[in-house]
């Protein structure tokens, strides 16, 4: 079936990847620290890599697999070369979200992690800030080809909450739309969710109306992922596990965030749960509230004026983008203000080639009005996106025709 000519913008995306470059840490950090940066080598099989300081880390095509029809066991493209061009290229993303009339993309990266907690490797703080600081510059290079639909969100320096706080400042002003933050940061040694230690990024966030996002797989979950349980498991097994049970860890960042008096202290900070599906949210919320209730936290904590759930329906956004189930059925459950669509482009589960017909299955029998809600106006209203003119949307339907 041939799929129709797209004829306007429908998406906002909230969740989407960049392959990074090659020499994205190694041209934009100075001399004394080129060669303890990450870089990209390749093997004798002719397989590009990310190594830092002669160790491979990751392979450069796992993360960017939009098209390609082999087997993940494999390791995905060779090179850079193979992968999705829009992966990569910002004029060839732009390309690409007009043929699927996505109007705006959120950008999240690969290599530093999903909470940046790559750079932990790196083990000097002066170091670790430098690669943070050069991935907010690349990002905001690669989203100057159209900073209205090139929306990029602020890599921190969790590990140090000065930092992070004055680096979040430095990505407002050059036009990021959001921060990345690590839903898990005591794994890495840092104080829970609810110590006050965290209060000057939340007051941050606050002030200058940025969400602050907890994308899956910002913990520790590379224990998840051992050779010893790839060997027992088999790859595609253990892959499919560690996946499912990233979506399912969010549920415990959240459930973490829920009860640490952070969103009754800051009432207008945004949380995004992202990647992390929406078919879990109604039981999660329900359990939460009758033990919350049980053990009459209220009495013990009175800042906690609401319920979990409801802090949730004020604060807390959440996005998907395979189900099917969960949007049909449970959107009354979990609030159609605070569900946003993502593709996942170009990562090994994302929407490709299908976008349209996951959308439109999971959204089936759904009003208009809660169909733009989730695939546009919270979005919009969230990450204040400027939609396209008359004039954007006349060279769409002239470059489709």
């Amino acid at each position: 079936m041939v799929a129709p000519a797209v004829t306007d913008y429908r998406i906002i995306d909230v969740d989407t990847h960049v392959t990074e470059p090659p020499d994205l840490w190694t041209s934009r950090v100075p001399a004394r620290m080129r060669d303890l940066v990450p870089y990209v080598d390749t093997d004798r099989r002719g397989r590009q890599s990310w190594y830092l300081q002669g160790n491979r880390i990751a392979s450069v095509g796992f993360t960017a697999v939009a098209g390609w029809t082999e087997p993940l066991s494999e390791g995905g493209p060779m090179t850079i070369d193979q992968l999705h061009p829009a992966a990569h290229d910002a004029a060839e993303r732009l390309r690409y979200m007009d043929s699927e009339g996505i109007w705006a993309m959120v950008l999240y990266p690969n290599v530093g992690g999903f909470g940046s907690q790559g750079f932990l490797r790196l083990k000097d703080p002066e170091l670790m800030l430098t690669c943070v600081q050069a991935y907010n510059d690349f990002q905001t290079e690669w989203a100057s080809a159209d900073p209205r639909r090139l929306l990029p969100v602020t890599a921190t320096p969790f590990w140090d909450v000065e930092a992070t706080v004055a680096e979040v400042r430095r990505g407002h002003e050059l036009g990021h739309r959001g921060i990345l933050f690590t839903g898990e940061p005591e794994s890495f040694g840092q104080p829970f969710l609810a110590d006050r230690y965290w209060d000057p990024l939340w007051a941050v966030a606050e002030e200058l109306e940025l969400p602050i996002s907890f994308h899956i797989g910002s913990g520790d979950f590379e224990k998840d992922f051992s050779p010893e349980r790839v060997r027992a498991y088999g790859f595609p097994a253990a892959y499919a596990r560690v996946s499912t049970n990233l979506f399912l860890g969010n549920g415990f960042h959240l459930c973490d965030l829920l009860l640490s008096g952070v969103l009754p202290r800051f009432p207008r900070l945004q949380v995004v749960s992202v990647e992390s599906g929406i078919g879990w949210v109604p039981f999660l919320l329900e359990a939460i509230d009758h033990q919350f209730e049980e053990a009459d936290v209220r009495r013990a904590r009175p800042e906690f004026e609401l319920k979990p759930s409801e802090y949730f329906a004020r604060q807390v956004s959440i996005c998907y983008w395979f189900e099917q189930v969960g949007p049909q059925r449970l959107i009354d459950c979990i609030g159609a203000d605070r569900i946003m669509i993502e593709t996942d482009f170009p990562h090994p589960t994302c929407l490709y080639g299908n976008v349209w017909d996951r959308i439109d299955g999971g959204l089936a029998g759904q009003s208009d009005d809660v169909r733009h809600r989730i695939l546009w106006a919270n979005a919009e209203r969230l990450y204040k996106v400027e939609g396209p003119t008359a004039a954007d949307r006349a060279a769409l339907v002239a470059g489709g025709s």
